[in-house]
């Protein structure tokens, strides 16, 4: 006897209200944008610029004595954080200060530096500095443009490989539902202001892997039913294939977003940021590819022109003995 968390067979309208679902998205994609070139993104130090300083001590992490120990330097955004390890012995204590490049410098000057490592010092005696790490201005814009170069160069290969591996309405509905994806997914870190950095980058990575992986499970099927059921409308078979893959989409989802969830409440605030990207990911990626990949494919059409032995006309199926 199996345990069913989901049942196998559903019959659920998805398609009813196509223009709906579209247009919601659609307008959830604007208000992200504005959000983005009105409240802009926090960046942290990868792509502002500035100084990280591991800290090791004896003595519990006391953040709010060393924020207020560090308050009356004056350096702009500071950003405190413990540090969980399993690794780390029970008298092993460890944070990261993140401390914004300073005007008119490439990183945060040496004696200043020291002066945080003073007023740390003063607070706790035993702490100590393993490691200084500074990122300047120009590299972080640097970062910047390869980033976007990077998650640019992934959305086109990924149209260019399900162009061939499909038909082209099928590649813009994949393409389309990727920049929901990432176009939300920045939009929420924008009106959150939640630190947005490499971290993130990979983050935004993964949706889209995440994302396209369920959207040609989709796609798969469809292709399937496209050659089992010649003449039934595409709108009736679209909802036969979400619901035939249904089953296996919320549990793929739901399975991820368990350790997602508890990443998210006990990970600590170092990936909380990577965490929460790839959860809300899942979320919109999940939705996109159902009401966004599959509603361009459904406005598009696709030809299935049966009668014509000529591969140049209809599609790729018109070929295919069923």
């Amino acid at each position: 006897m199996r345990l069913k968390l989901f049942p196998e067979v559903t019959n659920y309208d998805f398609f009813g209200y196509a223009r709906i679902t579209f247009g919601a998205s659609v307008v959830a994609m604007i208000l992200s944008l504005i959000a983005w070139g009105v409240m802009g993104l926090n960046f942290g130090i990868d792509f502002q610029g500035g100084t990280t300083i591991r800290t090791e001590s004896s003595q519990a992490v006391d953040v709010g004595s060393y924020r207020a120990a560090i308050s009356p330097l004056d350096l702009g955004d500071v950003s405190i954080t413990e540090v969980f390890d399993p690794s780390f012995g029970s008298d092993k204590f460890v944070s990261m200060i993140r401390i914004q490049a300073q005007d008119g410098q490439e990183s945060v000057a040496a004696d200043t530096i020291q002066s945080i490592e003073d007023v740390l010092k003063a607070v706790d005696p035993s702490i100590t500095f393993p490691s200084v790490e500074s990122v300047g201005p120009k590299v972080s814009g640097e970062l910047i443009q390869t980033a976007f170069i990077a998650v640019a160069a992934s959305l086109a290969a990924i149209l260019f490989y399900i162009w061939l591996r499909f038909e082209w309405q099928f590649s813009v509905g994949a393409v389309v539902a990727l920049f929901h994806d990432v176009i939300l997914t920045i939009g929420i870190f924008a009106a959150l202001q939640i630190r947005f950095d490499l971290a993130t980058i990979a983050a935004i990575l993964t949706i889209i892997g995440y994302s396209i992986n369920d959207t040609v499970v989709i796609f798969d099927r469809l292709r399937e039913n496209l050659i089992k059921f010649k003449t039934t409308p595409l709108r009736d078979l679209m909802n036969l294939t979400v619901n035939e893959t249904l089953s296996r989409t919320v549990m793929t989802s739901g399975t991820t977003l368990v350790a997602l969830i508890a990443l998210l409440v006990l990970g600590g605030d170092v990936i909380r940021g990577f965490v929460f990207a790839i959860t809300w990911g899942v979320v919109v990626g999940t939705y996109s590819s159902v009401y966004v990949a599959k509603n361009i494919v459904l406005f598009l059409g696709v030809k299935r022109d049966w009668s014509k032995p000529d591969g140049n006309q209809g599609n790729q199926f018109a070929n295919i003995d069923a």
